[in-house]
């Protein structure tokens, strides 16, 4: 599931009716309740969100619900320092129905 599937985006015009563009607006990343099922793992060299993802979930796709189940990390990179805990939630099922809830009512 990519996160813009099914995603409708807005025009918005920019200095000009001539001039329209297309921008999504932003997605909130839903708050995660935490669970016995979690699975905690410490990073080391060479971790990324999206390779954890596909270890896990088996689709590099969902990198975006380690993420949000980690809010201290830092929001500019795929790449993970070594040495960190992360929180990985077990059932994506539930994650992705948070975020649908979240994002459709917008």
């Amino acid at each position: 599931m990519a996160r813009y599937n099914n995603y409708s985006f807005t025009q918005k015009s920019k200095l000009d009716e001539d001039n329209k563009r297309r921008y999504y607006d932003s997605l909130l990343d839903p708050t995660i309740p935490l669970s016995y099922s979690d699975i905690y793992v410490i990073t080391t060299i060479g971790d990324r969100l999206d390779l954890l993802a596909y270890k896990y979930y088996a689709n590099a796709e969902f990198w975006w619900m380690i993420a949000a189940a980690n809010p201290s990390l830092r929001k500019d990179s795929l790449y993970l320092e070594p040495g960190i805990q992360l929180r990985i939630p077990q059932d994506y099922n539930e994650v992705l129905m948070l975020y649908k809830d979240q994002n459709t009512s917008r």
